[in-house]
């Protein structure tokens, strides 16, 4: 059986629900982040070098990457769905929103978070208000703007169709759904942006992300 080493509160959630989405049997197996540090244990590299999830194994297979793994998973158990026809404009847009979610909406994520936790960081004083001076400055003159453009972007984008690849729910918005959860917690996504916040609300609704998250246990930013 297909097995997805899930790490809590991470992008494996998603991979639970696209696995749920395809009718797709699998196992679970669970590791939790450093209460702390909240990094992924180090049990996670005997599963891949990196140490980090999601990684599935199904078979002789191991894979990798949230993106790797949804286009393997529709790949192989898919048989057509969750994935437009080759050659349309929905397929080329269904491809760039599964590449943008990881390569261009979590950086200004990542920053941001990055940079909160320099700002929050106890060191003693002087060293902690330039460490904080340093983090503001960072985030109104750079990251600030750039989750602005991305999510004036999104919301746009989520005004002209229904879904990220068109009228049809697909794979990409599933990918999608990790970065805008992020971006509500720590991003400044809100009720500001309607579009983006409805799309939200559909994933939500859905019967199979219910019962991922039921499998994955808890999913909180």
């Amino acid at each position: 059986m297909l097995v997805v080493h899930h790490l809590n509160n991470s992008r494996s959630q998603r991979v639970l629900w696209l696995l749920e989405e395809l009718g797709v049997p699998y196992e679970v197996k669970r590791y939790e982040r450093d209460a702390k540090t909240m990094l992924a244990p180090p049990a996670l590299t005997a599963v891949h070098p990196l140490g980090k999830s999601p990684v599935i194994v199904d078979g002789d297979a191991t894979v990798p990457e949230s993106g790797a793994i949804i286009e393997y998973l529709v790949d192989r158990y898919g048989q057509g769905r969750l994935i437009p026809t080759a050659g349309t404009p929905q397929r080329l847009r269904y491809t760039y929103w599964l590449h943008y979610a990881e390569g261009s909406a979590m950086t200004p994520l990542l920053l941001k978070l990055v940079f909160d936790r320099v700002a929050a960081n106890p060191a003693p004083w002087p060293v902690s208000a330039i460490t904080r001076r340093i983090a503001a400055t960072v985030t109104q003159a750079f990251i600030g703007p750039n989750l602005k453009r991305h999510l004036d972007f999104i919301e746009a984008e989520l005004g002209a169709h229904t879904w990220f690849a068109g009228d049809q729910f697909t794979a990409a918005d599933v990918q999608m759904s990790f970065p805008l959860e992020i971006a509500v917690a720590r991003g400044g996504l809100d009720a500001g942006r309607p579009r983006t916040m409805a799309f939200l609300e559909r994933i939500h609704a859905r019967d199979a992300y219910k019962r991922a998250l039921e499998r994955g246990g808890k999913y909180d930013y």
